[in-house]
């Protein structure tokens, strides 16, 4: 198996492993907890569930880019499909360490202080970060139907 067949093969895999797991977290598990759980307890366990992912997107993200620069060299910022991994790394940074991050400190404030404004500004939060979330879920799509690869410095 050649060096260029086990990149193709970890880009499928790394791939199916982000956007997959975007996809069954946010439409699947999280779903699942608050039909079935208490809102609280569902949303802890689904925000951690939404942490890790972020950082399985990370790994995935920066990985497939580094194969995108092997293969492409200075002609990786031309493809469009750099950019949709860009974004998604991006939103996912957006999403787990500005959003999140403050949404975080926000319930642990309100439960605390049990304080409506705190709430409503969580529910806000809750809404750019939902709509985020989507949008990564969405590029992430565009690259399962068209692939992450791009041309080969030399053509081949």
């Amino acid at each position: 198996m050649s060096l260029a067949a086990i990149a193709s093969a970890v880009e499928r895999i790394l791939l199916t492993l982000w956007v997959g797991g975007l996809w069954v977290t946010g439409l699947v598990f999280a779903p699942v907890l608050f039909g079935n759980f208490e809102r609280l307890l569902a949303g802890d366990v689904a925000g951690r569930l939404f942490a890790a992912m972020s950082r399985v997107g990370l790994v995935c993200g920066i990985v497939l880019l580094a194969f995108a620069a092997w293969r492409a060299g200075r002609n990786v910022w031309r493809d469009w499909r750099v950019a949709v991994l860009v974004f998604m790394l991006l939103g996912g940074l957006l999403g787990e360490y500005g959003l999140a991050a403050r949404m975080r400190e926000l319930k642990a404030l309100a439960v605390l202080e049990d304080a409506a404004a705190r709430w409503a500004e969580f529910g806000r939060l809750h809404v750019w970060s939902s709509a985020l979330y989507l949008v990564e879920c969405l590029l992430g799509l565009l690259l399962v139907v068209f692939g992450v690869r791009t041309k080969i410095q030399d053509g081949n």
